[in-house]
């Protein structure tokens, strides 16, 4: 395979890590082959070889994306999908399928935005489509820019120019240092605390409604009009998911 990573390489998480991605089908010699193909682009890969035990690893490990197998020993692929998607509903799938599929059940896979491959399939095939994949409906951002991505929202934090949906937004400095730490941050609910001493830089005391207040200025910036990304979570504080 070579000795050096591909460029692709640099596709990590916004925090700096490793995109996550987990490999699911019941044969072994395939799981290790893809693992292996996906590690060498400087990925974290786990791997599971049944529907119940991918849904657990998917809540530990909180991938960027998953390759699943449809024909699965314990549970169908769409329903390991129904489960994943209950706990976090904008995980991109690229889906694993046997040649002789009804056209009408791949169709209904790529609903949402997922993916597929038939089998046999090329390594690279597959790298290539769940790099499509993370860029177009997940969190990742390339080492080696300024840009972050959350779903259609990206933010270029050297020029501070606010997309979404390639729309710009126009924000505050207060704004664009809340959004850059939601975005840095995705699907990770952050508390008033938080968010306060990392954006204000100090303790504002009783005074954490000016969290709320930026919330909401940021919201009908990015959200009104569209499929909310900035989510309350009552009692905890506030998280940024990609629109499903």
């Amino acid at each position: 395979m070579g000795t050096t990573p591909t460029s692709s390489a640099k596709l990590r998480r916004p925090d700096g890590s490793p995109v996550r991605v987990l490999v699911v089908d019941d044969e072994s010699n395939l799981t290790e082959l893809l693992s292996m193909a996906l590690r060498y682009e400087g990925w974290e890969v786990r791997s599971a070889g049944t529907g119940t035990r991918a849904v657990k690893a998917a809540r530990e490990f909180q991938p960027d994306a998953v390759v699943l197998d449809m024909m699965l020993p314990d549970l169908d692929g769409l329903e390991v999908l129904r489960r994943m998607r209950s706990d976090d509903g904008a995980v991109p799938v690229l889906f694993l399928t046997a040649r002789d599929a009804v056209e009408d059940r791949v169709a209904g896979l790529t609903a949402g935005g997922d993916d597929y491959v038939t089998k046999p399939f090329s390594l690279e095939e597959v790298v290539a489509r769940l790099r499509a994949l993370m860029r177009r409906t997940t969190v990742v951002t390339d080492a080696s820019s300024s840009l972050l991505v959350v779903g259609d929202l990206t933010m270029d934090e050297d020029s501070h120019e606010v997309t979404r949906g390639g729309d710009e937004i126009h924000l505050t400095a207060t704004e664009f240092e809340l959004l850059r730490y939601l975005m840095r941050n995705p699907k990770r609910v952050l508390s008033k605390s938080q968010i306060l001493d990392r954006v204000w830089n100090y303790d504002f005391g009783g005074q954490a409604n000016v969290v709320e207040l930026y919330i909401s200025y940021l919201r009908k910036k990015i959200d009104v009009g569209r499929t909310p990304m900035i989510h309350t979570m009552r009692g905890v504080g506030y998280v940024l998911k990609p629109a499903p």
